[in-house]
């Protein structure tokens, strides 16, 4: 299996992750890294563990075991600088649903301390990267969901990150909005280094340089779409190769 390039700068870290609740292991030694300049696809099934690895490489969690780093931070004892270099999108990440996309993004800027003159250049930015121009001054609450998924992605972006990590970005929208969302990752995927936790295996074959995989908390594939088409017994189908390596537990 394809393994990332060692003489690149690794800017996501994952090294022995675990995380015990009592006896139940939501992960277990997960390890893995996502250099500059890669977008890799991060699949499992509901339940695999995925959101919970992505929030300890966020800082959002502790782990019970092992090493989280963004940028060569880690997000345990340096969480502060880690948090400067990432962008976070949670799933159904949270919004004030009586704020406006403008209102939200001067908040979040203000509370990073954004001067005055780069904080309208950056809402500006983000406003029109993210397609929110038409919808800028509406309340949140108002929003289709396609929209606070833009939203959310604006909040992610505003500070000019070189890390992203999204977790189910396109979740719950309509074919027309994941479109609208796979070309902006597209856009950002030519800067950024981006982690994606997706279900849509069309995106991952359109988007992804590498993917990683869990399952029951633990990594069971990591290499290239290509390698991933080849495991035995799969014919060149991603979806029956998700199946073979995650379904038996189902």
């Amino acid at each position: 299996m394809a393994e990332p390039n060692a003489s690149t700068p690794a800017m996501i870290e994952a090294d022995g992750l675990s995380k015990f609740y009592g006896p139940f292991a939501a992960t277990r030694n997960v390890s893995f890294r996502v250099n500059k300049g890669e977008l890799v696809a991060f699949l499992g099934p509901n339940g695999a563990g995925k959101s919970t690895t992505m929030k300890m490489l966020t800082g959002y969690l502790a782990p019970s075991e092992g090493v989280a780093k963004i940028a060569g931070h880690d997000m345990f004892t340096d969480r502060i600088a880690g948090s400067i270099r990432l962008g976070y999108l949670p799933e159904n990440g949270p919004l004030y649903p009586d704020m406006t996309p403008f209102s939200l993004l001067a908040f979040f800027a203000d509370a990073r301390g954004m001067a005055a003159d780069y904080k309208q250049t950056r809402i500006e930015a983000v406003i029109e990267l993210c397609d929110l121009k038409t919808v800028v001054h509406k309340a949140i609450s108002k929003l289709s969901k396609g929209y606070r998924q833009r939203v959310g992605m604006a909040q992610a972006l505003l500070h000019e990150p070189e890390v992203l990590i999204l977790d189910e970005p396109t979740a719950g929208l309509d074919p027309n909005q994941i479109r609208e969302v796979r070309n902006t990752m597209r856009k950002l995927g030519e800067t950024k280094t981006i982690l994606l936790s997706t279900h849509i295996l069309q995106e991952v074959e359109a988007m992804a340089s590498r993917i990683i995989m869990i399952n029951e908390g633990k990594k069971v594939f990591e290499g290239t779409v290509d390698e991933l088409k080849h495991v035995k017994g799969v014919d060149g189908d991603i979806a029956k190769a998700f199946y073979k390596l995650t379904g038996a537990a189902a």
